[in-house]
C-alpha cells in the first residue's frame, strides 16, 4: 500500500504545470477550485458527492492551505516546523457505540465528544501545529489492533492508528473548521480512502510487488494520469463530473470512483483525495485488463467544446431528444469510454445514452435533459508488442 500511495504522489505531483497537447495549455494548481458549476451540487456518478466545505477539497495535501494557514500561529521564522500531530475521530454515531465498549471516551456522550474533540483540534490549530485527521471507524480499528496485537483499550492502540503508515492517500489536513463542517467532509474523504484502498489492493494483485511490478504500477500511473488530464482538456470549461466503473476480465469485485473535474481560465483545480481515487481505481481496471465504463458529465451551466456542431447535438438513432423542441436551455453533454480489456475506447451517443440507462437500473438517478455524445479520443495504452507497454 505504501508503494502505490508513493507512486500516486509522485505521478500526480509531477502532472501539476505539465502543458497538455491541445489548444489550451490545463495547469493543475493548488488552492481553492473555482465556484459554480455542476461540482457544486450533489455528485450523480458512485461514490461522487462534491467536496463540501465551501471550496476546500477533502484530504488537502500536508503543507497545502490548510497547513499553510495554521504556519501563521507567531513560530519564530526560520524554526523547523513541528511534527505533525495525528489524530482519529469516532464521527460516525455508530462507530461511537461501537468503540465505547473499550471505555475510550470516559462516560461522554456522542455529541459531548464531539465538542470536546472539536476543543481540542482548535487549541491545536491555533499554535501552530499541523493536524493530520482521520476516521475512527469501528471494525477497521479492531481489524487493526488484531493484527498488530494492540489492546484497543489502551491509548497507544489509538495513536498508532491515527498515525498508521499504510493509510491510503495524502494526509488529511485540519484547516481550522468547525465540528459541523468538518464531519461531512472527514466522512467524504474516509470514504474515498476506503475505494482508493480497495483499488490498491486490486492494482497490486494485478502487477506484483516485485521489482518489476514497480515498475509497471509506475508505468500504468503515468498513463492513466495522462488520461485524466486529457480528460480535463476534453471537458473544458467548468465543473465537470467523471464517473467510473470497473470489474475483472471474469468475476472481479466492482470498482467505482467518481471526481469533479474543474476547469478554469485553462487551470484544473486540485480534487484531492477524490483524484487520487479516481486515478488508482483506473489503473486497477487497466492493469487488471477490466471491463467497464467510464463518464464525463459536463457542467450543465456551460456548454462543452464542439458546440457549435450540430451532428453532435442529435440525439442516438431511434430516440427522442430529451427536451422539446422550443426549450434552448443548454443540454448537459454526457461522454462516455468503454473499458474493454484494460483498454479505453471512445463510446458513440447510443453507448451513452445505454449506460446511463443502465446506471439507473443499477439505482442511480438518470440526469435529466442529458445530450449524449461520443467520446473524444484519449491516449493510447502501448501494448507488450507496441514498443514495452506498462503490462508487457
Amino acid at each position: 500500500m505504501a508503494a502505490v500511495r508513493k507512486v500516486v504522489r509522485e505521478v500526480l505531483g509531477a502532472a501539476a504545470g505539465r502543458p497538455s497537447r491541445g489548444r489550451r495549455r490545463v495547469l493543475v494548481l493548488a488552492g481553492r477550485r473555482p465556484g459554480g458549476g455542476a461540482g457544486d451540487g450533489s455528485a450523480a456518478g458512485p461514490g461522487g458527492a462534491a467536496p463540501p466545505g465551501g471550496g476546500r477539497p477533502p484530504g488537502a495535501r500536508a503543507g497545502g492551505e490548510g497547513a499553510r494557514a495554521a504556519g501563521r500561529g507567531g513560530r519564530v521564522r526560520g524554526a523547523p516546523p513541528p511534527q505533525p500531530v495525528a489524530v482519529a475521530l469516532a464521527v460516525d454515531a455508530g462507530d461511537f457505540a461501537g468503540l465505547a465498549q473499550y471505555g475510550l471516551f470516559g462516560g461522554l456522550g456522542h455529541q459531548a465528544y464531539l465538542r470536546r474533540a472539536e476543543e481540542h483540534l482548535t487549541a491545536l490549530h491555533r499554535q501552530g501545529l499541523e493536524v493530520h485527521l482521520r476516521v475512527l471507524e469501528a471494525g477497521d480499528f479492531e481489524d487493526y489492533c488484531e493484527a498488530l496485537g494492540l489492546d484497543p483499550r489502551m491509548p497507544a492502540a489509538r495513536v498508532a492508528y491515527a498515525g498508521d503508515p499504510e493509510l491510503a492517500g495524502e494526509p488529511f489536513v485540519y484547516a481550522g473548521e468547525r465540528m459541523a463542517e468538518l464531519v461531512p467532509v472527514l466522512l467524504d474523504d474516509h470514504r474515498a480512502r476506503v475505494r482508493m484502498s480497495v483499488a490498491c489492493a486490486a492494482l497490486l494483485s494485478a502487477v506484483g510487488e516485485d521489482p518489476a511490478g514497480q515498475l509497471r504500477m509506475a508505468a500504468v500511473m503515468r498513463y492513466v494520469t495522462s488520461v485524466y488530464l486529457a480528460l480535463a482538456e476534453g471537458a473544458g470549461e467548468g465543473c465537470h463530473l467523471l464517473t467510473l466503473r470497473c470489474h475483472g476480465p471474469e468475476d472481479g469485485e466492482e470498482l467505482t470512483s467518481a471526481v469533479d473535474v474543474c476547469v478554469e481560465e485553462g487551470r484544473l483545480y486540485p480534487a484531492g483525495r477524490d483524484a487520487e481515487a479516481f486515478c488508482v481505481t483506473l489503473a486497477a481496471g487497466v492493469a487488471l485488463r477490466g471491463e467497464g465504463a467510464l463518464l464525463l458529465h459536463g457542467d450543465p451551466s456551460v456548454g462543452g467544446p464542439g458546440d457549435d456542431r450540430a451532428g453532435d447535438r442529435s440525439a442516438p438513432a431511434g430516440r427522442s431528444p430529451a427536451a422539446p423542441a422550443e426549450d434552448t436551455r443548454p443540454r448537459p453533454p454526457v461522454r462516455g469510454w468503454a473499458l474493454t480489456g484494460g483498454r479505453l475506447r471512445p463510446m458513440t451517443a447510443h453507448e451513452v445514452f445505454d449506460e446511463l440507462a443502465d446506471d439507473a437500473a443499477r439505482g442511480l438517478p438518470f440526469p435529466p435533459g442529458v445530450d449524449p455524445r461520443p467520446g473524444f479520443p484519449l491516449p493510447g495504452l502501448r501494448g507488450p508488442g507496441e514498443g514495452g507497454g506498462p503490462l508487457g
